[in-house]
């Protein structure tokens, strides 16, 4: 019986090939959730008040390590599903605000794939920009995985 939902395998990937994820929308539960399990409970995520003063008025903002968790499951969730054997590096550029009520999604591009000395795993280079609702890019990072391969 086939597996459905898995994610993709290194040798089924090329250098070029581009995909995107499907769209996550960030909620206040979500922001809530994630500052108490972090312990990032500073006052710009805490406190309205404060959220409102300055160039964030009428937001509510993200920490940009929620954007890159979020992004990262949205990746695992379509991607990496069984084929996803560790995360060797990563290197995160926020370039702009993320708030409450942002919808994002994650546009990949594969910059590199090599076969590592144990034939049936493979090294893999993405650019991952996490986009907005707007078409803005928000954050981008540079990834780099060990996979599974067939």
């Amino acid at each position: 019986m086939d597996y459905v939902g898995l994610g993709l395998h290194w040798n089924d990937l090329t250098e070029g090939q581009k995909f995107r994820t499907i769209n996550r929308t960030i909620t206040e539960a979500d922001l809530v959730n994630f500052i108490n399990a972090t312990g990032m409970v500073e006052m710009i995520f805490t406190d309205k008040t404060y959220a409102g003063q300055g160039a964030i008025q009428g937001s509510r903002p993200v920490p940009g390590a929620l954007c890159y968790c979020f992004a990262e499951g949205l990746l695992v969730q379509s991607t990496m599903q069984h084929t996803g054997l560790a995360m060797l590096e990563s290197t995160l550029k926020v370039l702009g605000p993320t708030n409450v009520g942002d919808t994002i999604h994650v546009e990949v591009e594969v910059l590199s794939v090599r076969q590592t000395s144990k034939g049936n795993r493979g090294i893999v280079k993405t650019m991952n920009n996490i986009v907005n609702q707007k078409g803005e890019t928000v954050a981008t990072f540079e990834a780099t995985r060990m996979m599974a391969g067939r």
